[in-house]
């Protein structure tokens, strides 16, 4: 029985051995399939992060949970903290943005190798120029590669995250380096075998598929704001690229045509005409057309062989001189015309201005201010008091003048202010000093039309000026005048205003001295010693101005004409007007108005001086001048910036003389508080008519 059983174990064990051996090489046969997908999983996804694959700890992922929960990637997982071990790593702080990388080719003893870069959304142009790229470079051999930024190596645990943010694919075959994105492939030469092309699309699409699918939000993000960054920097290169072409083209069309090159002109400019279609408004590449780069490449191809030909030293000198010269006109007819509009600026009635008169004028007849009687009209006349004149239609600028010199007179009821205008501002300006009566000063306000002894029967100037040469002069559009000046064409010099100055015995005849005073000074001090001066029987007492160069006598009359060259000194020194001293009785003794006729006679033509009173007060008081202490008088800050502080606190009268008026926008700043210190900014009408200081 014992044997039989025996018999059986033994006819039995051999079967229970195959059957183990049988499940070993059945488990054995398992992994190894097991082995195999896995590998076949995890290579190209090592491949295309670029990272080495240590022997020991298995793959390394290429961005933190890129791949999900998948229990199979428990190794690489483990190994996320760890630095690599097959190569040396160094390591840095934080994640840098991608590098420009431009695409070269370099070699050695052994083999050759190109690495070509493409930026994010950016591939490879048809006619194989490789535009601008940005890349997170992780190529093994970076010798052979050029960059344009700080190249420093990334650590395991950066270069993943630099992954995870930038989802372009790289591959390595061989010697060839391929970086693009949605499996677009560079190789060495021209092209790859089509097996290889194969391999290397299928790969790249898998490893896109596991990417996208588990980048976040928020590095999808990152991402897109950085190639936007790139791209827009192309697209302002490319820009700048076609706007230079044209410059340079132009410059050779200048050029050009001096050599005779008539054919490459008329090739040259059909050429600008497309790519300046194609530019257009344009501001990014984006809203270019699509066939811009053939005309960028047509164009500079064209420009080369311009140069080529036309790179002579002495045709681009003589160029260059005609140049010169045509420059030399522009800026002379730009200064003309800048002097013009200056002009022009200068001598317009501000808006402001214009309603205050206005509104002046309105209240005036609707008060019946016009039958209201000027207190102390006995005033007038009366020899013993301190009278001035002032001929002005700016209100404003009246009502400085008189507030000024009252504010700092010391006996203000022994002043008497004779103020002339035209019939369009005689309502506002007498109005005016109706509403704002100052003290017991006497303001006595004439219109010119009243003066009916002023007709063009005895004065010359006004003869002169309903000649039909005067209103050519000043109304005729014509662009062929004679004179470009047009200071001289300046309406107010067909004002009589401007020249009631020459007739003051006339319009004053019980008075035996007047002060004359401008519209565009500011009184500072007491005027009332100017009175007691002795004019030593010289009519005019007024401060010289031998201290400017432009103020002499030949900067106002022509010498050339040999009256004035045999009456007057061309060196002799002018003097101001603004703020004069008259003494009536010389004048009518001496007879200075027949003077003054007998010299406007001869300049009926203009061959004497120009329009303007100052020359024609130099010419009627040529040695009829007294000259008075400076500190009376000071000019300049209607057109010098560098008047000097102390020389405006101790001058009696500063003067506005040019074209930057205090009441005007373009007038100086720093002098305009002098001025509006003397203005009433409380007052109804200024308010409303939006004057300030």
């Amino acid at each position: 029985m014992a044997t039989a059983t025996a018999t059986k174990k033994m006819a039995a064990a051999p079967p229970r051995r195959w059957r183990w051996r049988w499940r070993r090489w059945k488990w054995r046969t398992r992994h190894a399939v097991l082995a195999l997908l896995l590998a076949s999983v995890l290579a190209p996804l090592a491949l295309y992060s670029g990272a080495p694959i240590s022997p020991f700890s298995g793959p390394i992922l290429t961005g933190r949970g890129a791949f999900g929960s998948d229990p199979s990637n428990s190794v690489a997982r483990n190994e996320m903290g760890e630095r690599l071990n097959a190569l040396a790593q160094d390591t840095f702080d934080a994640v840098k943005e991608p590098v420009q990388t431009v695409a070269s080719a370099g070699g050695d003893s052994k083999d050759e190798r190109m690495g070509i870069a493409v930026d994010h959304g950016t591939k490879l142009g048809q006619d194989g120029v490789i535009q601008p790229i940005v890349d997170a470079r992780s190529v093994p051999d970076r010798s052979n590669e050029s960059t344009v930024e700080d190249d420093r190596p990334k650590n395991g645990v950066e270069m993943k995250e630099l992954a995870s943010r930038d989802p372009t694919k790289r591959e390595q075959v061989g010697d060839v380096v391929v970086v693009g994105k949605e499996g677009a492939l560079l190789g060495k030469g021209s092209s790859l075998g089509s097996e290889g092309e194969a391999r290397k699309e299928n790969t790249a699409g898998r490893s896109s598929e596991h990417l996208t699918g588990a980048a976040s939000e928020g590095s999808d993000a990152k991402a897109i704001s950085s190639n936007t960054s790139h791209r827009t920097a192309y697209q302002d290169s490319t820009i700048s690229a076609i706007k230079d072409q044209l410059r340079r083209a132009k410059t050779y069309i200048g050029l050009l045509p001096s050599r005779g090159k008539h054919s490459f002109v008329r090739d040259l400019r059909r050429k600008m005409r497309d790519i300046q279609q194609s530019l257009g408004d344009a501001t990014s590449s984006r809203r270019l057309p699509k066939n811009v780069d053939g005309k960028i490449r047509a164009l500079e191809l064209t420009l080369t062989k311009i140069k080529q030909i036309h790179e002579t030293c002495a045709a681009v000198i003589d160029k260059l001189i005609a140049t010169l010269h045509s420059t030399e006109d522009k800026v002379e007819a730009y200064k003309q015309q800048t002097h013009y509009v200056a002009q022009v600026a200068a001598k317009a009635l501000p808006k402001r201005l214009h309603c205050l008169a206005l509104r002046l004028t309105n209240e005036y007849y609707l008060s019946g201010s016009y039958n209201k009687h000027v207190p102390y009209e006995e005033k007038f006349e009366d020899p013993k008091l301190q009278h001035y004149a002032l001929f002005s239609d700016n209100v404003l600028g009246a009502a400085v003048v008189v507030n000024s010199t009252l504010v700092n007179a010391k006996k203000p009821a022994n002043h008497v202010f004779h103020i002339v205008t035209d019939k369009v501002n005689y309502a506002a300006m007498r109005m005016w000093f109706l509403a704002n009566p100052l003290g017991k000063a006497s303001i006595q306000v004439q219109k010119v039309e009243e003066f009916t002894w002023l007709n063009s029967s005895y004065s010359p100037v006004l003869k002169q000026l309903e000649s039909h040469f005067m209103i050519n002069y000043y109304f005729k559009t014509d662009q062929d005048k004679a004179d470009k000046n047009p200071k001289f064409r300046n309406p107010k010099y067909l004002s009589i205003l401007n020249h009631l100055r020459f007739y003051l015995p006339e319009i004053f005849p019980k008075l035996d001295k007047v002060l004359f005073l401008d519209d565009d000074i500011v009184v500072q001090k007491d005027l009332s010693a100017l009175w007691s001066i002795d004019l030593r029987g010289k009519i005019n007492g007024a401060v010289q101005t031998c201290g400017e160069t432009f103020h002499r006598f030949d900067r106002y009359l022509n010498f050339s004409n040999p009256l004035i060259a045999k009456k007057f000194d061309r060196r002799a020194c002018g003097w101001a007007y603004g703020m004069n001293m008259f003494d009536l009785s010389e004048w009518r003794k001496q007879n200075i108005t027949n003077a003054y006729h007998y010299w406007q006679k001869l300049n009926a033509n203009r061959q004497l001086w120009k329009l303007g009173t100052l020359p024609a007060g130099l010419v009627t008081f040529w040695n009829h001048t007294f000259p008075i202490d400076r500190s009376w008088h000071l000019l300049g800050l209607g057109y010098k910036p560098n008047v000097n502080q102390r020389d405006i606190e101790n001058a009696a009268v500063i003067h506005y003389n040019g074209n930057l008026k205090p009441w005007l926008e373009i007038g100086l700043p720093k002098y305009r508080k002098h001025w509006s210190r003397y203005v009433n900014f409380d007052h109804v009408f200024v308010r409303e008519c939006n004057i300030n200081s």
